[in-house]
């Protein structure tokens, strides 16, 4: 009698095969946007990025050499990597805060300072350099006169481009942790509070193991958009040859020159550092990570 009461039941399926989308079934709609998709990033990103590495290897390693034995080039390529450097560093310390800021704490004027954010963005780079200057400017600004009596310039040296490509990236670092910090909940933070952790150790410990790939994300997308920043570097650098002309201004200058091959070779480098950070990113993070 206790037989004909237990009904079989379907066992679960495997944690892994759970969390897998339900499969679509295959149409010609699926296959028409699989085509409209492809023709449409291969005309508007790979065609005309191969474009460029094709132009820049027409004499073989020519044009990458002759770079390297430039002079000025270098200083253009060490200064790009430098303010890159850097605001990857300040990105990711500022980014993380005000993410934590955003998601853990409720305040007067978060709508508004989250609305903020999105600024850099959404407005041109040029305006960008222009309000820079007239904060910053040595002559004009509000507080570069002060700065420059310090010995200290903003504007037209290395400081300004810094923070020029600071603001248009930072955004980046922070729409990637926001997410995360959102998802893992504060769970596990409450426990470990409870069993007597402070605040450096539930971060350490705890925060930043969960959202370590949105800060990777974030610090490769900052390096990618630091490297290749031109309108407000443009118009805080001053474009002095050997001093403050970053490897962006240098291909604009190659290029209105007729040295082509120059301004293609600077910009096969640039993008070959994004794309070999995005291709590493891709390699290492874990299978399960979307």
């Amino acid at each position: 009698m206790a037989d004909t009461l237990i009904h079989p039941t379907a066992e679960a399926p495997p944690v892994e095969e759970r969390r897998r989308p339900p499969r679509v079934r295959k149409t010609p709609v699926t296959y028409l946007l699989r085509f409209i998709v492809t023709a449409y990033l291969f005309f508007l990103v790979a065609w005309p990025v191969s474009l460029v590495a094709i132009n820049t290897f027409d004499d073989g390693f020519g044009s990458i050499r002759a770079l390297f034995e430039d002079p000025d080039m270098v200083v253009a390529l060490q200064l790009s990597a430098y303010v890159a450097v850097w605001s990857v560093v300040i990105n990711a310390i500022f980014g993380v805060g005000m993410s934590l800021l955003l998601v853990r704490y409720e305040f007067p004027g978060k709508r508004a300072l989250n609305a903020l954010l999105d600024i850099p963005l959404s407005v041109s780079p040029i305006v960008v350099g222009l309000a820079l200057v007239l904060v910053y400017g040595g002559r004009n600004g509000w507080f570069g006169p002060t700065l420059a009596g310090w010995g200290f310039d903003v504007i037209f040296s290395t400081p300004g481009i810094i923070m020029a490509t600071t603001f248009v990236a930072l955004p980046l670092m922070i729409r990637e942790v926001v997410p995360v910090l959102e998802e893992i909940g504060i769970e596990q933070e409450q426990a470990a509070q409870s069993l007597g952790a402070n605040g450096l150790q539930r971060f350490w410990r705890i925060t930043l193991p969960s959202i370590k790939w949105g800060i990777t994300y974030g610090v490769v997308l900052t390096l990618a958009r630091s490297l290749g920043e031109f309108g407000a570097v443009k118009v805080v650098s001053g474009n002095v040859l050997g001093q403050t002309r970053t490897a962006t201004l240098a291909v604009e200058e190659k290029y209105l020159n007729f040295d082509q091959q120059g301004a293609y070779a600077t910009a096969f480098l640039l993008a070959m550092v994004s794309v070999a950070c995005i291709v590493i990113v891709a390699i290492i993070r874990p299978k399960n990570h979307p």
